[in-house]
């Protein structure tokens, strides 16, 4: 089954643009570590999902990309041309000259109404060439305007259109100190937007991100690409083609379906994060070797002890004891230490893919209590190799991982508020004060949802 991806404002389509470059790479990979029949039903499987052939055979992406300036779209295009693997369709993109100007309610309360009968008929268009649709995936930030404020209207426009369909955003959280001031508005507006909407919302910090190219992948100057670029990575490692049973040429036919069915087990629950091994730089990965036994071992660990990356994870965290599992969640100092979840999924790639054992993620101490693991936990597994890894997995996960950050960023917001800083900006264009209580209500909703886990 197809799935449409829209890439919306400059980081949703500068993010688009890198993961099907990852996913074309990995599709016409020679290096896949697996038989021959396997590795076609793969790529036959990958080409459904996110490609149609034109004329001349070749790959044009199921995607409709959206901007409010016509600069970053044109490059996009250019570049994925010139690449001569895959392209876009130059009709499934939409630009004006006039941005959103960083300010959520220009993009949601002017440029949404205002243009939303052409990206409509563009995604519809879209639609009518796949022959059974999973769903949506979007690429959006949420510190601007056009991505956060037009993302989050178009996603109501597609749940409006599309109610049987699957709808997963990809968001950007802002870095802590980013450059946009009113950002912490423009992120609460989009969350609390989104949540009504969306059937989940996959997280990138792009601190996190930061971090991950400068300590693991060793790069000293650090750009928007080089970020991006290990975002696409990660999405891909979840977005490919992988088996839910045992059979390693038998893939799921519905990729977004499936993932919502085994992560989002109740709808006040829709925030999912992502941790990937390995993730490092050509070079480091020459004199390495890694087995399954030690990658999980190190992947259990960054779950519950919430680290987003591999390096500095605290082994002192264990998992609850049945005899008094509240203390062990909770260090005395009150801060989450103990990261309880109420989903996870595991996606591994690789060789001998077959012989790991998965047991370590099935305790009943890692998920809340009114969900089985059986329920709780899911694997999926292939024998074909991603990228540049021999091995690697992925954890998808429906957890406590984003309490700190949320409750920051609506305490930071919540500080200009109450001082009515900038809210001007946002009332002019008819976002008016009680909008923005409403998304305050819902977003402490959610953080009293996840903290009672």
């Amino acid at each position: 089954m197809a799935v449409i991806s829209l890439q919306l404002g400059q980081c949703g389509n500068q993010i688009g643009y890198e993961m099907f470059d990852v996913i074309c790479n990995d599709l016409l990979s020679t290096n896949g570590l697996c038989s021959k029949k396997e590795n076609e039903s793969y790529q036959l499987s990958c080409n459904e999902r996110f490609f149609r052939e034109d004329e001349s055979g070749v790959p044009v992406a199921r995607t409709v990309l959206v901007d409010m300036e016509p600069k970053v779209i044109n490059q996009t295009l250019s570049m994925a041309t010139r690449s001569g693997r895959w392209k876009y369709d130059y009709q499934s993109q939409f630009c004006q000259k006039q941005g959103s100007g960083n300010n959520w309610a220009s993009g949601y309360c002017v440029h949404g109404p205002k243009h939303k009968e052409s990206i409509m008929d563009l995604v519809r268009k879209e639609a009518e060439k796949c022959d059974r649709l999973s769903g949506f995936f979007t690429t959006m930030s949420m510190a601007g305007g056009t991505g956060s404020g037009l993302g989050t209207y178009v996603t109501q426009c597609l749940r409006d259109a599309y109610p049987n369909s699957c709808l997963l955003n990809q968001v950007i959280w802002p870095y802590g100190t980013g450059e946009v001031i009113v950002q912490n508005y423009n992120a609460i507006l989009t969350l609390s937007h989104l949540y009504q909407s969306s059937d989940a919302l996959l997280i990138h910090e792009n601190d996190i991100v930061h971090k991950i190219c400068a300590q693991l992948m060793n790069i000293k100057q650090i750009s928007f690409r080089d970020v991006n670029k290990v975002i696409a990575h990660q999405l891909g490692s979840v977005l490919q083609p992988a088996c839910s049973s045992e059979v390693t040429t038998q893939y799921s036919r519905n990729p977004l379906g499936d993932l919502m069915e085994r992560l989002v087990p109740h709808p006040e629950f829709k925030l999912l994060g992502l941790r990937n091994i390995p993730q490092m730089s050509e070079t480091s990965l020459a004199y390495s070797t890694f087995t399954w036994p030690g990658l999980l071992r190190h992947l259990r660990q960054m779950l519950i002890a919430n680290a987003k990356m591999e390096e500095g994870i605290d082994w002192q965290v264990r998992a609850p004891s049945s005899g008094d599992p509240v203390a062990a969640k909770v260090s005395t100092n009150k801060e989450l230490r103990f990261n309880t979840s109420i989903a996870n999924l595991l996606v591994l790639r690789g060789k001998d893919v077959l012989n790991a054992s998965v047991e370590g993620f099935k305790d009943p101490a890692l998920y809340t209590p009114w969900l089985t693991p059986d329920d709780a936990f899911s694997v999926w597994k292939t024998p074909r190799a991603f990228n540049k890894y021999e091995r690697s997995a992925t954890l998808v996960s429906n957890s406590q991982f984003l309490l700190k950050p949320l409750d920051t960023i609506v305490g930071k917001a919540w500080k200009m508020f109450a001082s009515k800083a900038y809210v001007h900006h946002y009332t002019k264009f008819g976002n008016d004060e009680e909008a923005f209580l409403d998304s305050f209500t819902a977003l402490e909703q959610v953080i009293a949802s996840y903290a009672s886990l």
